[in-house]
């Protein structure tokens, strides 16, 4: 493979628009001065990496509001028919980010260069923590392949703050009791990285960040706490959401949060399904090219040529079954 076209040709990009309009929704809250206040609503944009349909809800835009994230896609939903050539990315690079993978449904096969090579299935939270430079390669499973099904998860970027961009990468996959599932009668969260409600997830990270998957049902209401220094954004995977100001939050768009309050207030008129995330914003600031995520134009250079040398490792071989 040709490593500097794919540098060439794989500049992040933002696939998003900013909503031209606030939808007022059928109030189910009330209005209170300790809730957050929305800054801006997008709605995602759909592309494709590789051969996997994505929808983009950003892409190192918006950072005062999204960080310590810097990406933020949905694959699928897309049906997999038994025994077709896998859904693929090929093998590609990353430093100074990490890219997070979380499979909503159906399956999905990683191998990167620091000799991991596994399957992810549904639940699970998957981490490639690229520090100073990894190559890996993400494609549809082996379960998706032998009995088909529907293949739907999220890859979300988490940035790396700088004393860290340059530590060995490294790749962990978690299940199970290290997410804690909170079961209420008007909701369910998962909480995949953070604490919510006094459950903590194990997922370690290098900065405060919180991550929670949650379902909240017909007519309820939801007052999610969050530190008010810290930013705060919402996806909406399916249904709609009454937010702040009785705007409306439909399928596939994002709300970006203003700091400086602590709540945020949700209802749902009909069942939603979303996902919260923020955390304390790095205040760095980020220089990216690509799958490289740096703090200035010398070390996205380095990294460059780090990649073209092979000391990130070998694309062919990570491509390799």
């Amino acid at each position: 493979m040709d490593r500097r076209k794919f540098i060439k040709d794989s500049a992040i990009i933002g696939a998003v628009t900013v909503s031209p309009s606030i939808v007022l929704a059928n109030s189910g809250m009330y209005s209170d001065e300790r809730y957050r206040k929305v800054h801006r609503v997008l709605t995602a944009g759909a592309t494709f990496v590789g051969t996997l349909p994505i929808l983009r809800a950003f892409a190192g835009n918006h950072t005062d509001y999204v960080s310590p994230f810097v990406l933020f896609d949905e694959f699928g939903p897309v049906e997999v028919a038994t025994n077709t050539d896998p859904l693929k990315v090929e093998a590609h690079p990353h430093a100074g980010v990490t890219p997070t993978t979380y499979f909503v449904s159906g399956s999905g096969h990683h191998k990167d260069s620091l000799d991991y090579d596994f399957q992810i299935e549904t639940g699970e939270f998957m981490m490639f923590s690229s520090g100073s430079g990894a190559i890996h390669m993400e494609e549809s499973g082996n379960i998706l392949k032998t009995e088909g099904g529907l293949m739907h998860g999220f890859q979300i970027w988490l940035n790396t703050p700088q004393k860290y961009k340059w530590d060995a990468p490294s790749t962990t996959i978690n299940k199970g009791k290290s997410m804690p599932t909170i079961v209420h009668d008007d909701f369910t969260a998962k909480v995949i990285m953070g604490e919510l409600f006094g459950h903590n997830a194990d997922v370690k990270t290098l900065s405060p960040t919180f991550y929670y998957h949650v379902n909240l049902e017909e007519d309820k209401r939801l007052d999610i706490p969050t530190d008010p220094t810290h930013n705060a954004f919402i996806y909406v995977v399916d249904g709609e959401l009454e937010i702040e100001n009785q705007k409306s939050l439909k399928k596939n768009q994002v709300a970006l949060y203003e700091r400086g309050k602590s709540d945020i207030n949700l209802y749902a008129n009909t069942k939603a399904e979303f996902f919260v995330l923020g955390g304390k914003p790095l205040d760095e600031v980020v220089f990216s090219y690509g799958p490289f995520v740096m703090n200035n134009e010398e070390e996205i250079r380095r990294c460059i040529n780090n990649y073209n040398t092979g000391k990130m490792g070998d694309p062919e071989v990570v491509n390799k079954s």
